[in-house]
């Protein structure tokens, strides 16, 4: 008598699904990272925030010093990675956050596709950190790093109009070396940025002021002869790259004895923020040309000492105009 039976798969699909099962329990971290990445490609993501992911992986990596099975992704793991940051290597807080958040990221992606079982991104938090966290130069040493610079180099006078460009335009460093000739205004008095060159992947035009513009203009002209389209460009005329730029703040730092803190495009992006805002600027334009989508990061960003909220409130306190001075 014949038998039928049900078969709702094909034998050979039902091997190959099995196949595909053993196959992701066997994927190590690192094969689940390749996969995560090659996922993150089709977001259109930054250049700098792909290879933000890679180096954060890399470093990890270097702490575990092997790669890991799927049984051995475990919160203690990241839990130790922490504890290693913070007190063998002493990174800051802040530091430690940024390089856990793309972590977390990936492990969020792990969960998620079934190739771990436990959410270990839930297991794990970032550190707390102090309300005033971001550094910010004061007006003294700004001008101690802009007087050892040597205007009849060539280097010396690109880092100062690098420099006053990014005070002026409080733009991220990827946004301050992607800038384009032809991205500059200077009649207008505004640089435009362009969309897939910064970090919210939003184009927007940030103004600078006279004596930016008067500088570029002679930065332009001094740099003709290169035939690049790139504004920012090293002494032979190549693209200058991030790390290069850093070093060079780092140097200028050196010199000119700001030893206390971070001097890094960051800082000065802080920088540029709080003196707008001591200046007289409000907020509101501040998020504009900062690129921010709302005013939480700008809060942060405009954090003033105790002198300096002293000094805006006998310009600004609210008795004035009420009370007449005494004769």
């Amino acid at each position: 008598m014949q038998s039928y039976l049900s078969k709702t798969k094909r034998k050979g699909k039902r091997k190959a699904t099995e196949t595909a099962i053993r196959a992701v329990n066997q994927m190590t971290m690192t094969e689940m990272f390749d996969t995560f990445m090659a996922y993150k490609q089709t977001e259109g993501l930054s250049p700098v925030t792909i290879a933000d992911y890679h180096t954060h992986f890399r470093w990890f990596l270097e702490y575990t010093e092997q790669d890991l099975t799927k049984e051995e992704i475990t919160p203690i793991v990241f839990r130790g990675y922490i504890d290693y940051m913070l007190n063998d290597l002493g990174v800051t807080p802040v530091t430690v956050n940024v390089r856990i958040r793309t972590l977390r990221h990936f492990l969020r992606f792990c969960y998620n596709e079934g190739y771990i079982d436990t959410p270990v991104h839930e297991k794990f938090k970032p550190v707390k950190t102090a309300k005033d966290t971001l550094e910010s130069f004061t007006q003294e040493e700004v001008k101690r790093m802009l007087a050892v610079l040597d205007d009849d180099l060539y280097v010396g006078f690109r880092d100062r109009v690098m420099i006053y460009v990014m005070l002026d335009t409080m733009v991220r460093a990827s946004e301050l070396l992607a800038m384009k000739r032809s991205n500059v205004d200077l009649k207008a008095g505004e640089i435009r940025l362009e969309g897939d060159k910064t970090k919210t992947k939003k184009a927007r035009t940030v103004p600078i002021s006279a004596h930016t513009v008067k500088l570029l203009r002679e930065y332009i002209e001094e740099t003709e002869d290169f035939e690049e389209e790139t504004l920012f460009l090293t002494y032979d005329g190549h693209k200058l790259a991030p790390n290069t730029w850093r070093k060079r703040l780092l140097e200028i730092g050196e010199k000119a004895g700001v030893l206390n803190k971070r001097v890094s495009p960051h800082t000065f992006r802080h920088t540029g923020a709080l003196f707008y805002i001591m200046n007289g600027g409000d907020p509101f334009s501040l998020q504009k040309i900062l690129g921010h989508s709302d005013m939480s990061m700008v809060r942060r960003y405009i954090q003033m000492t105790n002198n300096d909220v002293k000094r805006q409130h006998n310009s600004f306190t609210p008795l004035k105009g009420i009370v007449s001075k005494r004769r």
